[in-house]
């Protein structure tokens, strides 16, 4: 291994502090400004249009993007993993000072008037004129003089991005108002977030109330003293949440942790009436009909008509089943209430289905997830999963000590190179079949610690792209998880279902990793976001096969692989309740849908959020709340702890289910016959996550499939006919 000893390339630092980081971030945005400034007095479109060239005005622009993007990200990380109160401050504090800068740069009209100038100088508003659905491709960024078609793309989008940024308004009033609305919206996101991953609550229970829970979980819970003596405190955190909603035998204990976990972050509520009411407005103010309108035309589907008509689709299939599911799962919850003498009323509820969902899966199935759980201790796992990258895709994990971790320090100084203790890091190669070049760094965080980012993503950190002189910036990429904690009698053990989690997050790892754009904007994930999901949900049907899922065990004792027929058990049970799951994401889907297509401005304005969005749980995900037992529709605010549509995902969420549909075409039409094909597996890396969001993303499936992409696999996969 010694020729992967040394990258030629140095990982970033996190060295930053309360002060530099708001420092760092203010001479980002001043460095920026001083070059559109001297693009802005150099060239005069109206005294020489031909002086406005990409070369010119996008170049110098590009380059400075994709500088700034090697620190202005890591600037933004650490409110999502620092231990300081103080740095997730002044991180939360950077990203508000980029994120107002970037409105400015967006609503400049004396950079736009050169952006508009190189974009009708190419002659590409002329094609897209004659044809406004032609993908941009090499053939047409030639005959525009631009080269290549990921620069052509760039020129397009950049063009667009000021335009939907207001500067299709007249100056005045309306474009003001806009500019008002886009710096508010930037505060409402990070105010959001900043409460999501701060939130700290928790609730005090008896050993007696958390009876069924598993001693690893209750091992790991904070222990009461003085007036909460002999209690344990259970937090809302995944490692706690989970297993109590899943293993509780108190109904009434898991309906209590349900019914706050919902209510957790109600400081949320008017933040998002807020931005849903402000979207609005936006959109309107620029000629849109909504903001899912404005959203979704730029990505696969194009229209929200699109959107509607496939989730409706779905959900007219799925909720036969659904209701089929929830009665088998009723009578199973009718027999436990009479075996523990506990009252029964008939009703089937949200708090109900992971304790019974995971009880069917253990009588039915003989499935215990715990048992399961012994085969999949996070380290060993974690090298199995990174063997089948190395097979798959012709990649080399070499995990860096702390020694090495000093060793490669930038500045020569010895400072370990991870944000904390906790973090393993690998640089990531190319082997022999692949040059033997260096890919890139990456990080895992794997476990929960307070004011750290609650749920499990992946952070691009440092984006790759193409450098002046023609050498390659390579990526650092980062999993940010919640698993369970290490005891002093096991090791951190995952489930099955976490397990899948895991893989999934990795994908989109690798696919920051295996990036190879000329830009930094168009690095690995950063793809419209109907289709960012599809490589990783892929990736997930690896985890549902026998052979890689057998690679990927190790019992923690014995170190012996999970036997075949416990993974034939397993594998039995992967679309158990599955119109009942998708249901769920359907009911997510059609919300975030919902708020952000109302007929009128006045409509939004009077909607009651909550309770649409427990009404429409009720009516689309087949299980009742608290409202079946006598309580208002309001009695929790789930959408103040859905980060998704705040952080990106407004009016598409549908591209987790719409996602499933490319990603399974993908496996069924290439890898279902044999997961483990290295030459497909490397066809793949270079036709689909090497382009990133360089290039259509339709062109690119279409390239990988050989054809255009079908709904028939999907639907197959669940069982549902086309």
């Amino acid at each position: 291994m010694a020729k992967y000893a040394n990258p030629p390339q140095p990982p970033p630092l996190f060295t930053g502090t309360g002060e530099s980081i708001v420092a760092d971030a203010k001479a980002i945005c001043d460095k920026t400004r001083s070059l559109l400034d001297k693009l802005v007095a150099e060239i005069k479109p109206s005294e020489d249009p031909k002086a406005a060239t990409f070369e010119s005005v996008m170049r110098p622009q590009t380059e400075d993007e994709n500088d700034t993007n090697l620190s202005a990200r890591i600037l933004g990380f650490y409110q999502y993993v620092s231990g300081d109160a103080a740095l997730r401050d002044a991180s939360t504090e950077a990203d508000k000072i980029m994120d107002a800068f970037a409105i400015e740069c967006n609503m400049r009209e004396d950079v736009f008037q050169l952006v508009d100038t190189v974009y009708n100088n190419t002659g590409l508003l002329e094609s897209k004129e004659k044809d406004a659905d032609r993908l941009i491709d090499d053939k047409l960024a030639k005959s525009a003089g631009l080269g290549d078609a990921e620069s052509a793309l760039l020129l397009e989008r950049e063009r667009k991005n000021y335009i939907k940024n207001g500067l299709g308004l007249p100056a005045g009033p309306k474009r003001d108002r806009f500019k008002e609305i886009k710096k508010r919206l930037s505060e409402l996101q990070i105010a959001f977030q900043k409460n999501l991953n701060e939130e700290s609550g928790g609730i005090w229970f008896t050993k007696e109330e958390l009876d069924g829970v598993p001693q690893d979980v209750l091992d790991g819970l904070e222990k009461g003293t003085g007036e909460n003596e002999g209690k344990l405190r259970l937090t809302f955190k995944y490692p706690d949440y989970f297993p109590l909603l899943k293993f509780a035998k108190n109904p009434e204990v898991r309906k209590k942790v349900y019914i706050d976990n919902e209510n957790k972050c109600n400081q949320n509520v008017p933040l998002f009436k807020e931005a849903i009411l402000l979207r609005d407005e936006a959109a309107r103010l620029l000629g849109y009909p909504d903001h899912a309108t404005l959203r979704i035309e730029d990505k696969m589907a194009k229209t929200p008509k699109t959107v509607l008509t496939f989730l409706e689709d779905l959900k007219s299939r799925l909720t036969a089943g659904g209701a089929k599911e929830v009665d088998h799962l009723l009578s199973l919850k009718k027999q436990d209430c009479e075996k523990n003498n506990l009252p029964f009323d008939g009703n089937y509820y949200l708090w109900d289905h992971k304790y019974y969902d995971r009880m069917m899966v253990e009588q039915e199935y003989s499935i215990d997830e715990n048992a399961i759980a012994e085969y999949f201790p996070i380290k060993p796992t974690i090298a199995g999963m990174l063997r089948i990258f190395e097979e798959l895709f012709g990649l080399v994990f070499v995990e860096l000590t702390p020694e090495d971790r000093k060793r490669i320090s930038p500045t020569g100084k010895g400072e370990d190179v991870a944000w904390h203790e906790d973090v393993t890091m690998f640089s990531v190669w190319d082997d022999e079949s692949e040059g033997n070049g260096f890919v890139g760094y990456l990080y895992l965080d794997l476990h929960p610690r307070p004011g750290k980012y609650g749920h499990a993503a992946n952070f691009n950190l440092q984006p790759g792209f193409l450098k002046a002189d023609g050498t390659r910036r390579y990526p650092a990429t980062a999993l940010v998880c919640n698993f369970s904690k290490p005891t002093p009698k096991k090791p951190s053990l995952l489930k099955h279902d976490e397990v899948v989690t895991l893989f999934h997050e990795l994908g989109h790892g690798i696919h920051d990793l295996a990036g190879r754009t000329r830009y930094s904007r168009f690095h690995g994930t950063s793809t419209v976001r109907d289709f960012v999901e599809a490589p990783s949900q892929m990736l997930e049907n690896w985890c549902w096969t026998p052979g890689p899922l057998k690679g990927l065990s190790s019992h923690y004792e014995t170190g012996k692989q999970i036997p075949d027929e416990l993974i034939e058990k397993l594998i039995a049970t992967k679309h158990v309740n599955d119109a009942l799951f998708n249901l769920r994401q359907l009911h997510f889907g059609l919300f975030d849908m919902t708020v952000h297509t109302p007929k009128s401005h006045e409509e939004l304005d009077k909607m009651d959020v909550t309770k649409l969005y427990n009404e429409l749980r009720t009516e689309i995900a087949g299980m009742k709340g608290p409202e079946a037992q006598g309580q208002p529709s309001t009695w929790g605010n789930g959408q103040a702890t859905f980060g998704h549509l705040i952080g990106g995902y407004d009016a598409g969420y549908y591209g987790y289910l719409s996602s499933e549909v490319y990603s399974t075409d993908m496996f069924y039409s290439v890898f279902k016959k044999d997961p483990m094909n290295g030459k497909e597996g490397r066809r793949y890396r270079h036709t689909v996550l090497q382009r990133g969001g360089s290039q259509d993303e339709m062109l690119t499936l279409e390239q990988f499939l050989g054809r255009k992409p079908s709904s028939e696999a999907f639907y197959k996969e669940l069982g549902l006919t086309t």
